[in-house]
């Protein structure tokens, strides 16, 4: 085991690298732990021999699919870095992901520019604040554009970028990047990896280019320091430090986001970036104290990073490691160490800490101590999941979790042997404690195990890693799309239970008032102040009882949403009205209560961005208009079109052939959930709603 080096905190970084698919975060990510000295062998995902792809199906697919923490030093800085996914369906991985780091590298493609991921993953760093440096990659390849990259970011982006570099060199003939802050050219020797950075002077035609980006830096870095401002304006020059220091101050705030450039396969321009994130990026010390609630008294503290104060934690991501939780840890505040007996403020119930790990993909190093600012993972705990705060028991606390995006395909699974029946809910279960964008209910109808998740990718994966982790055998059926109910009016409906069961009497009454609500709301439940209806007990189980039942709708089995229950009045009588006798009546006032109101389905529809050559668009266009798709746009990008649309979810199975098909295997698309709208009538006729 080894022993916790003291690592002073503002050494420490704790970053995300995220993307659109196939911008280059893996093979960034390979750079930094070679130049590192963490591997010494770069690994290629086209070889599949990326370290931090280390799944079969990562290997196969040439894709990251789980987000994997390594940690690596650069010069006295130490690294906890986090590799994520740019699939859409796995954007779970990058929720989590930035819910915990205190800073993000987000790597943009120089031929490809700002992509729909590109959006997604940016407006989720905008979500939790989370400090960006950027790098523009790809820039060997032909038709690489950073300028192009860089307004994009600033018109669909709404950021402001600060380039830090220009290229030395144009597509295949780039050879390394000039520094525009110290003037240098920094080259990149071919003949030891890139490890050797050459450092030189600018070439004289390129001199002029050099003195306005300096000047464009500095009027950005204005902003932030005022004296850098007043030397700006009577055309003085600033030192490189003053310069570094106000960008620093402005990247924090989220109010600039520094840019840089190369070429990660080509081996250009990874030193420079870990340069960057260490002199740009927060430690855990810069990041704004983190908001809790006490779970009893309900009042508001802040959490500020201290390895003495009380523990603070959160749980962020569980995997299965041989039947056992690998759990990963986020720490805030306070220490923790094998054998620690822990409280788990959301579940009420005490941990244990059997092993503490440093993960390197899915190597693992045990050490001994884990204090505030460290990113770990444990054996030990049974029932902690993604979300959970981790805390002393004599100072309870709860951390904002995670905001989850919305599962919205469904297969059926049917197990094909005796065995695999028997093994199945099992291996289910733990794929659930992984991935909380993953779901697993039976149809009612017909008794099919319906695995529910973000995309079809998503559901491939999950059946491979039953096969291929469990030993499971399963028949699956085609993907079906994941409804919603909502209501057209308001009602208000009393519903009484009483049953006799071998002369015991269950009685149970409530009346309720259901009240549609707008797009997105969700179901909020109002019940009355406790003691008004009864023991407390008993109106923790009614409501309960009424999330269970709109998680089951009312006529079509899928959930309801865009509503608000109110719980007017519990009649108690003591001695008669019991618990089961009250869930009852709940459950079976939700059901007829809804389908007095009108109850109509909701079908997801999804933001879709094709890139396809010219001559197809017209085809292209009309197959959108067959699927009921809105256009929104169309963009040229060189010799090809980008269309931008939203299209229903239905529509969309198998796409991807019918796409090759009308191109000739020339187009691309990709698509991300954008929201639920009303069905068409024929799809409400399905079902018995019309």
């Amino acid at each position: 085991m080894k022993e916790k080096a003291i690592q002073p905190l503002d050494t420490i970084r704790n970053i995300g690298i995220i993307s659109h698919i196939d911008a280059g975060k893996t093979t960034v990510t390979e750079r930094v732990l070679f130049y590192s000295g963490e591997t010494h062998k770069m690994g290629e995902v086209h070889d599949g021999l990326a370290v931090m792809d280390w799944m079969p199906q990562e290997q196969e697919r040439g894709i990251t699919i789980t987000a994997t923490a390594t940690t690596c030093h650069w010069r006295d800085f130490t690294l906890n870095l986090i590799d994520t996914p740019g699939h859409i369906d796995f954007t779970v991985e990058v929720e989590r992901t930035l819910r915990v780091l205190d800073g993000a590298v987000v790597i943009f493609s120089a031929v490809e520019g700002v992509q729909p991921q590109s959006e997604s993953v940016w407006r989720q760093a905008d979500r939790y604040e989370v400090p960006r440096v950027c790098f523009i990659n790809k820039l060997d390849r032909v038709g690489a554009d950073y300028l192009a990259t860089l307004r994009q970011m600033e018109q669909r982006l709404k950021a402001r970028p600060v380039l830090l570099q220009l290229p030395l060199g144009h597509e295949g003939t780039l050879v390394g990047v000039i520094d525009v802050i110290s003037g240098e050219t920094l080259r990149f020797d071919e003949h030891d990896l890139g490890r050797t950075v050459r450092r030189g002077e600018v070439p004289t035609e390129l001199t002029e280019a050099v003195t306005q980006a300096r000047l464009a830096l500095t009027e950005a870095v204005a902003d932030f320091d005022d004296t850098i401002l007043s030397d700006y304006l009577d055309g003085r020059t600033v030192d490189d430090a003053r310069l570094q220091k106000a960008l620093r101050c402005g990247t924090l705030g989220c109010r600039l986001f520094p840019v840089l450039l190369g070429s990660a396969l080509r081996n250009k321009g990874i030193q420079p970036l870990l340069d960057a994130v260490c002199r740009y990026l927060p430690s855990p010390l810069d990041t704004r104290p983190l908001a809790g609630r006490n779970p009893t008294s309900g009042e508001r503290e802040l959490v500020a990073c201290n390895p003495a104060a009380p523990l603070r934690a959160l749980a962020f991501k569980v995997m299965s490691d041989g039947g056992r939780m690998l759990t990963y840890l986020r720490l805030y505040a306070g220490t923790v160490h094998p054998g620690k007996a822990i409280y788990n403020a959301n579940r009420r119930t005490f941990e244990r800490i059997d092993r503490l790990f440093r993960m390197h993909a899915h190597r693992r190093e045990e050490i001994s101590e884990a204090s505030a600012g460290d990113v770990v993972a444990l054996l030990g705990f049974r029932t902690t999941l993604t979300g959970d705060t981790i805390c002393d028991r004599d100072h309870p606390l709860l951390l904002e979790g995670l905001t989850l995006p919305e599962p919205v395909v469904s297969i059926a699974v049917e197990p094909k042997g005796v065995e695999d029946r028997e093994r199945l809910p099992d291996a289910l279960e733990k794929l659930q404690w992984e991935d909380p964008t993953f779901r697993v209910h039976e149809d009612e109808e017909t008794g099919q195990t319906l695995l529910t998740g973000m995309g079809e990718l998503h559901l491939e994966i999950v059946v491979d890693r039953l096969n291929r982790e469990y030993g499971l055998h399963v028949s699956t059926g085609r993907p079906r799309v994941v409804y919603k109910e909502a209501l057209r009016r308001e009602v208000t409906h009393r519903e009484k239970f009483r049953r006799d069961v071998e002369g015991h009497v269950e009685v149970g009454e409530v009346l309720l008032r259901l009240t549609p609500m707008p797009p997105g709301s969700g179901v909020r439940f109002i019940l009355p102040p406790p003691g008004a209806a009864g023991p407390a007990g008993l109106l923790a189980a009614v409501e309960h009882s009424l999330g269970q039942a709109c998680l089951a709708g009312c006529r079509t089995g899928y959930p309801l949403t865009n509503l608000t229950v109110e719980l007017l009045e519990i009649p108690f009588e003591p001695g008669l009205t019991t618990e089961t006798g009250l869930k009852a009546a709940a459950q079976r006032g939700i059901t007829l209560a809804a389908r007095e109101a009108g109850p109509y389905l909701l079908e997801p529809l999804m933001a879709l961005e094709l890139t396809v050559p010219a001559e197809y668009l017209g085809r292209v266009l009309g197959s959108l208009q067959q699927k009921n798709g809105q256009v929104e746009g169309v963009v040229n990008q060189g010799e090809s079109q980008v269309v931008k649309a939203t299209v229903p979810l239905s529509a969309m199975f198998g796409y991807m052939t019918e796409l090759r098909s009308i191109t000739k295997g020339r187009g691309s698309y990709t698509m991300e959930f954008s929201h639920f709208e009303a069905a068409p009538a024929e799809v409400q006729q399905r079902f018995g709603l019309i």
